[in-house]
């Protein structure tokens, strides 16, 4: 069952952190500088993990996964609030349920 996952990253070197950001964009949609919203798989995030290890540097960056839960019929503005600017996927074709 795929589920909602928000990634985000905080790289230290600039180069490290393109080529992260050039991963994630084939994996979900870019919502802010460095957050990506996903659907993911358990496999999908274990091998997303994975790449990541092998492009980042352990001791100075970080990447943070939060799963906001399974992709359902529910909406996702009932799972995600924000204060300011709403929420609004760029793309909704990737969030149809």
């Amino acid at each position: 069952m795929r589920q909602f996952v928000l990634v985000s990253y905080d790289i230290a070197d600039q180069k490290r952190w393109r080529k992260v950001f050039k991963l994630m964009k084939g994996q979900g949609e870019h919502v802010q500088y460095s957050v990506f919203l996903c659907q993911l798989t358990e496999i999908q995030q274990a091998k997303l993990k994975v790449s990541l290890a092998e492009l980042i540097h352990h001791g100075e960056d970080q990447v943070m996964f939060v799963k906001i839960g399974p992709v359902t019929r529910e909406k996702l503005d009932k799972r995600i609030s924000t204060v300011g600017r709403e929420f609004l996927p760029r793309d909704l074709t990737k969030f149809i349920y």
